[in-house]
């Protein structure tokens, strides 16, 4: 091999490698500066398929990244936040914003790269404000995407005819070794957009014929959908079955495609060429040796393919539901209590870590464990007014799961926070850290009761009727601030903050009212010393958990005192 053709080959590449990186510089930069809202959009407006059709076209064409739309689709999905009738119409919208991506690689812009990139730098390097320096960030990428894409597409117009390349190429002509070919870079790659980005530089510069470059497109609309099953692996059914509508869509679209290239090529090629026409000046057209018109074909087709298909399946997704629901069968198995199934239900196991989903998902378990929390302080309590020895026991298996949770959790925060993260989202993550050690210590106030139900079963001691009243007033007081707490926390709202401030100033006035009350019976000799101490300890204890509950509820606010030892528990943890 000649040193021409290994200088070429090195370029190729070094502009591969340039076109990547900007490629997920541009996208997680879009993520940081757009996820959180495109996240709150995909929840609220997604209650008809058609709608939720748009908001995954407008939703992927973005943040330039149909892998993030689904994979937060499945997450979606597998948290309850959205159906699979809402699902299956924000894949469609995804595989059609996904394009977009092709539509700009297949323009002229290299030469506009440079100064792109330079305004970037610079609002990277020179820019105070955050937000600004995450858009940089994408200006940089997208930069870098451009200068990538040239030096990649100018080696390859020398590399092409060297006999290596030409031998290999060669054997592409097979339409099931195209599709193989699309689906194993996409599969290696994580994304369509690049592979079609590599496409487009390899048929501007006659590398590869348009014919095959048909098929390899289908491969990638397979490839693409690697990310999604892996992200469902872990989750439950419906979350599986939101990865299967996402694969069954585009393995049975490439296969209508395929049949229609197969018995009709000449006419889709026809039809293609015909569009790329009204789009691109002049057919044929050469720009330094690259043939633009065809960088248009080969972006168009990928576009057409992609709409042709929603336009097929569209109204058959009732079908498609039902068909994922043939391949998932069954449902899930009903959660057994909490105290004998310590694990956890969103995070870990072989879920990807996608930035826009991360906190969302890690929110979904925090508010889990919450529920479980809950759930052992009134079993608790229950146990100390019944003497109930078998709720005793459930009451410890239960702290078991509560502490599993909470090291769990702990260790997922640490390590989604070294994730380009949504700027909203980096901002509350250290909060979630201060959530989850509220709800452990919710959890060990729920094991204080049950240790005070055993002493009293141990010791024969009873509360009388006045005082058994009052606990059970605190308990309904304190349940209610808990979960009213754990809704706003959940639903990131401040609409119960106002009944949760209320409820804990009654909680504090109801302690010390209840504290005196026990002096009083304790002094006319209506209570048992010991049963007495029991009864204010429990009182205090109730009283810490809604000061806990109040603190969760605190925890979306902006101005929460406690915002600014957020970073420092962050490094804390991490040290």
């Amino acid at each position: 091999m000649s040193a021409e053709y290994s200088t070429a080959i090195l370029n190729v590449i070094a502009g591969l490698g340039m076109f990547l990186y900007g490629m997920k510089l541009m996208g997680d930069g879009l993520q940081k500066v757009a996820g959180d809202k495109m996240r709150g959009i995909l929840e609220t407006l997604t209650k008809t398929r058609f709608s939720a059709l748009i908001v995954g076209i407008i939703f992927t064409g973005v943040i330039q990244s149909s892998n993030a739309a689904t994979v937060m689709v499945v997450s979606f999905v597998n948290a309850g936040l959205m159906n699979l009738s809402q699902a299956i119409g924000v894949i469609f919208g995804a595989n059609i914003g996904t394009t977009v991506t092709g539509q700009l690689l297949s323009l002229d812009m290299s030469k506009y790269a440079p100064v792109i990139l330079l305004v970037g730098v610079i609002m990277v390097m020179f820019m105070q404000h955050p937000m600004v320096k995450k858009f940089g960030e994408v200006i940089v990428g997208f930069g870098i995407l451009f200068i990538g894409m040239g030096t990649m597409s100018s080696a390859v117009g020398i590399v092409k005819d060297a006999p290596l390349v030409t031998s290999t190429l060669g054997q592409l002509s097979n339409p099931f070794l195209c599709v193989f070919f699309g689906f194993a870079v996409t599969s290696i790659l994580q994304s369509s957009s690049a592979t079609v980005g590599i496409l487009i530089a390899l048929c501007g510069q006659g590398v590869v014929d348009i014919h095959h470059v048909f098929f390899m497109i289908l491969g990638c609309n397979i490839g693409a959908c690697i990310s999604a099953v892996l992200t469902s692996l872990s989750g439950n059914k419906m979350a599986k079955r939101a990865a299967c509508l996402h694969l069954s869509f585009n393995v049975l679209g490439s296969v209508l495609m395929f049949i229609a290239l197969v018995l009709g090529s000449n006419g889709v090629e026809h039809l293609l060429h015909i569009m790329t026409e009204h789009t691109c000046t002049q057919p044929d057209q050469m720009v330094n040796g690259v043939n633009v018109f065809l960088q248009r074909e080969v972006a168009n087709t990928h576009t057409m393919f992609k709409v042709v298909q929603v336009a097929v399946f569209f109204f058959l997704s009732p079908l498609l539901i039902k068909l994922s629901y043939i391949l998932i069968p069954g449902e899930d198995q009903e959660e057994e209590a909490a105290s004998t199934a310590p694990e956890l239900a969103y995070i870990g196991g072989h879920n990807v870590y996608n930035p826009t989903t991360a906190v969302p998902t890690g929110i979904c378990e925090i508010v889990r464990m919450g529920n479980i929390a809950q759930e052992n302080m009134e079993k608790a309590m229950d146990a100390l007014l019944h003497k109930d020895e078998n709720l005793i026991a459930e009451v410890y298996q239960t702290e078991i799961t509560i502490d599993y949770l909470n090291t769990e959790i702990t260790n997922y925060l640490v390590q989604i926070n070294t994730l380009s993260l949504p700027v909203a989202d980096r901002k509350m993550l250290g909060g979630l850290f201060h959530v989850v050690n509220d709800i452990e210590r919710i959890g060990d106030h729920a094991e204080n009761i049950a240790d005070f139900a055993k002493t009293c079963i141990d010791q024969e001691l009873t509360f009388s009727e006045e005082a058994v009243q009052e606990l059970k007033d605190m308990l309904d007081d304190t349940c209610e601030i808990l979960s009213l707490a754990l809704n706003m926390f959940s639903h990131n709202s401040e609409e119960h903050l106002q009944e949760i401030l209320d409820l804990e100033n009654e909680i504090d006035d109801m302690e010390r009212q209840l504290q005196n009350n026990h002096i009083v019976r304790l002094t006319s000799d209506k209570c048992q010393a010991h049963a007495g101490m029991i009864f204010t300890d429990v009182v205090s204890g109730l009283e810490r958990i809604a000061d806990h509950s109040t603190n969760i509820a605190f925890s979306i606010l902006e101005d929460d005192p406690e915002a600014d030892k957020n970073q420092e528990h962050i490094e804390e943890v991490l040290g």
